[in-house]
């Protein structure tokens, strides 16, 4: 979800949300009505049943969603950020003439352009350390904190990480309120979720939903460059939202809410906060976190894959296998070369998991120490092998 806009317009994906309360609401009071018709102890009448509320305690089913919120909505924060981007034509335009429209400038003697953005964040400790998402403060050093209580702070960007999109900040403050972060261990779908955050710019914006899914893949989220597996959420989340805290019904942060998918009504996703903790503490560290990297591409098997490479000419192997994870390429000068793992080689194994798709072993490498031996059992040739490979640090130059 980009916070940014240019010429090409303003890269928002907005959820358009529905519901069937109402639907709800009378199938409640139609199932109340029959239980009260067949006891003799209560003898209201459906008329009086739906117009009076107060017949009714909901506080148990509310408060914990208020409790929550009022806990954490202290620590929640808006973060407004700004960069410039230059109004001159580059040194070379790409070929494509789309490109080069989008490059083109009637005037280039303009002045720089200011580009803006907002996102949310929320505060871990009292003396100003706050987690956000690494593209609410993409292209700046500086942002803008406001707290609920209005107060604004000028906030240092300590560190970003594209890789998993988390970010940090330091605002110069004490005795701040905090988050009590949370875990996402034994999470189960059905689960009470509530975000909290500045969507549209709506300070402080509070929705509830439930956990829909975890674990889904950066592939099936639709950011394939990111090495997450993303909780998935039916409470709202809408530009402006990236940053902030995805709460369970106890008010611990689970999670960061990232992402949102424009084709979607009612799907957003949030970074676990497990994941988010691990690359936030190399950020205060160092300013930078570093990913285990093997050096490999690599498909996942099936029937149709299987037909689709060993009908390549250009490739120098054949596959007799339909399932596993298959490597089309290794890099030069990267681990898996330096290990001895080669094109065609079929990962069945990393660690001591069994794998079946891309996803899986990528987590297993993410989840693998730098330098430290890892072991990957290939199939070659019809043949297994057990290669240690050592990984090392994901380069900043590259996607792969």
């Amino acid at each position: 979800m980009k916070l940014f806009s240019n010429k090409l317009g303003v890269y928002f994906g907005i959820l358009a949300l529905g519901g069937g309360a109402g639907f709800w609401g009378s199938r409640y009071f139609r199932q109340e009505q029959i239980a009260i018709e067949q006891s003799p102890v209560y003898p209201q009448t459906v008329s009086t049943l739906a117009t009076s509320p107060s017949n009714f305690d909901f506080s148990e089913n509310v408060n914990f969603i208020a409790t929550a919120v009022q806990k954490v909505g202290p620590a929640v924060v808006r973060i407004d950020a700004s960069r410039q981007i230059s109004s001159a034509l580059p040194d070379i335009l790409p070929n494509e003439p789309f490109l080069r429209r989008y490059f083109d400038n009637p005037n280039p003697s303009l002045p720089d352009k200011v580009e803006r953005g907002t996102g949310s964040g929320f505060i871990i400790s009292s003396d100003g350390r706050l987690i956000t998402n690494a593209h609410v403060v993409d292209g700046t050093e500086r942002v803008q904190v406001t707290l609920k209580d209005g107060q604004v702070y000028q906030g240092e960007v300590l560190g970003t990480d594209s890789v998993t999109d988390v970010a940090v900040v330091k605002i110069d403050a004490v005795s701040l309120p905090t988050v009590t972060l949370g875990n996402t261990q034994g999470l189960t779908p059905g689960e009470w979720a509530i975000a909290i955050g500045n969507p549209l710019g709506l300070d402080n914006t509070v929705t509830v939903g439930i956990v829909s899914a975890i674990g889904r893949s950066s592939s099936q989220v639709g950011v394939p460059d990111k090495r997450v597996r993303f909780i998935q959420t039916d409470a709202a989340i809408n530009p402006g939202n990236s940053g902030g805290p995805l709460l369970n019904a106890n008010g611990e942060v689970i999670g960061i809410n990232t992402a949102i998918r424009a084709d979607a009504q009612g799907l957003g996703f949030a970074i676990p906060i497990e994941t988010a903790q691990r690359i936030a503490a190399q950020l205060f560290a160092k300013g930078k976190a570093d990913h285990p990297y093997l050096g490999i591409h690599m498909i996942t098997l099936n029937d149709r894959a299987k037909e689709e490479i060993n009908s390549q000419s250009k490739l120098n192997f054949k596959v007799n296998k339909n399932t596993g994870v298959l490597i089309v390429r290794v890099i030069a000068d990267s681990p898996a070369e330096r290990a001895g793992l080669q094109p065609g080689d079929i990962i069945d194994k990393v660690g001591d998991r069994l794998v079946t798709d891309s996803n899986q072993v990528q987590e297993q490498v993410e989840n693998s120490q730098i330098g430290e031996a890892l072991s990957v059992e290939v199939t070659r040739k019809g043949k297994v092998k057990i290669i240690e490979v050592r990984p090392g640090i994901f380069p900043d130059t590259t996607s792969e």
